[in-house]
């Protein structure tokens, strides 16, 4: 059986939280949480979170060895956008897409 845990509307770019999410997906789950500990990148501070939130969801039905988790998978999909304007010159505005994210982490027993 797979637990899972989600992080709706993180502020950062998919493609930024994509890199570490791919990053960990296959490996054991306490291997993975030692790697995101040691990356200085803002999103693996987010995943970290994640987790962390579904190694503690596998171990609150006490159904599973925390010894034995593995991500077995990660998604990262885009969330909305938060649409802002820079002003230009000559009474110009140039919008700015800030971008948001949905975080997924799946682990599963070995």
């Amino acid at each position: 059986m797979a637990w899972q845990a989600t992080h709706r509307f993180a502020k950062i770019s998919p493609q930024k939280a994509r890199l570490l999410a791919d990053m960990i997906r296959g490996r054991r789950a306490q291997l993975a949480l030692e790697e995101l500990k040691f990356s200085h990148q803002r999103a693996a501070r987010l995943i970290e979170k994640v987790l962390k939130s579904a190694v503690a969801n596998a171990d609150e039905l006490g159904q599973a060895d925390l010894e034995s988790l593995v991500v077995s998978g990660t998604w990262v999909n885009e969330g909305p956008r938060m649409k802002r304007f820079q002003p230009k010159d000559r009474g110009r505005a140039h919008p700015i897409l800030k971008r948001t994210s949905h975080i997924t982490v799946e682990v599963d027993q070995k």
